[in-house]
């Protein structure tokens, strides 16, 4: 069996983890900030199924990688109603902010659990403690990359509802129109814009000058480096 083929059946349950618990975080979030529409719809679960799009889950992705372009998607939303929520405005912040903030607890989390390699690696062999790290890595890497880019500031994402919670009142509102359109922009920005313009490599540079900085700072954190 190919170590491709391994890393693979590592990275696809990493990814779904990493989504599920950014999915149910911003539920918890909501009920804990005084809306429980997430728990009354059965949301609050780690049962992948619940929360799959059969768009954004499956279709999108599944053509992308088809096409031999760079991986996209979303899960179901958990729903919200934010007039439920204690302080509508600030309460929202919280529970956009608690997606990411999960993605980046279970980063750190796998860095600290990875130093459980150590004690086994003579009996793991140097192709086994290799991927044994390789695997521990990939699930540093898919809760940071969906934990980032999932703060840039652009309703629906994460990042664009703590805009709109922190901005003032006209700039905030007019950040708030732009959610109907919001993954439509992305898709145009990551897919569409660089056919168009030499050179332009969004997702290059979000790997090399955001996401690749974060990792080696969560191996620093967590004693690797």
């Amino acid at each position: 069996m190919s170590q491709t083929f391994l890393l693979g059946l590592v990275l696809i349950p990493a990814l779904v983890i990493a989504i599920v618990f950014h999915e149910v975080a911003h539920g918890y979030a909501a009920r804990l900030l005084g809306d429980p529409t997430a728990s009354e719809r059965g949301r609050l679960t780690l049962n992948p199924l619940a929360h799959v799009d059969p768009v954004g889950t499956v279709l999108v992705p599944g053509a992308l990688a088809l096409l031999g372009g760079p991986v996209f998607g979303w899960a179901k939303p958990v729903p919200v109603n934010i007039w439920q929520l204690r302080n509508p405005r600030y309460g929202m912040v919280g529970v956009a902010a608690a997606g990411p903030a999960t993605n980046f607890a279970l980063a750190l989390l796998a860095g600290l659990l990875a130093h459980a390699v150590e004690p086994w690696q003579a009996s793991l062999g140097p192709e086994g403690a290799a991927f044994a790290y390789r695997a521990f890595g990939l699930f540093i890497l898919a809760n940071l990359v969906l934990g980032l880019f999932n703060l840039f500031p652009l309703p629906p994402l994460d990042g664009g509802r703590i805009a709109v919670g922190l901005l003032p009142r006209t700039p905030a509102m007019a950040l708030a129109r732009i959610e109907p359109f919001g993954l439509l922009v992305v898709m145009f920005g990551l897919f569409l814009l660089p056919q168009l313009i030499p050179g332009y490599d969004p997702m290059g540079w979000f790997f090399r000058g955001v996401v690749a900085p974060a990792f080696d700072f969560v191996l620093m954190l967590t004693g690797h480096g």
